[in-house]
């Protein structure tokens, strides 16, 4: 899939699953009960965006920024998360 240039405010419910989404800029973007699962995130900013009951089943979130996100209930089991910043993000169950 290719998304260069595309405005993407609302994706609640969307299933890119294994889709490479690296250096995307997802910043705000509703992605409430999204399947980004074995999606690659490596690099991407994802700050202040809903993740919230998202499935990131092994996704790759090297590096990425988080600052501000909304995790709440997020599938995190898998994924790795090596140098992601997430100062201000919200994992709550």
């Amino acid at each position: 899939m290719d998304f260069i240039g595309t405005c993407l405010p609302d994706c609640s419910g969307i299933n890119v699953n294994g889709t490479d989404l690296r250096n995307a800029n997802l910043s705000g973007v509703n992605l409430n009960q999204a399947d980004l699962s074995f999606v690659d995130l490596a690099g991407a900013n994802l700050s202040n965006a809903n993740l919230k009951d998202a499935y990131l089943y092994s996704a790759n979130l090297t590096g990425a920024d988080l600052t501000g996100a909304n995790m709440t209930g997020a599938d995190l089991r898998g994924a790795d998360l090596t140098g992601a910043t997430m100062p201000d993000g919200s994992l709550h169950d």
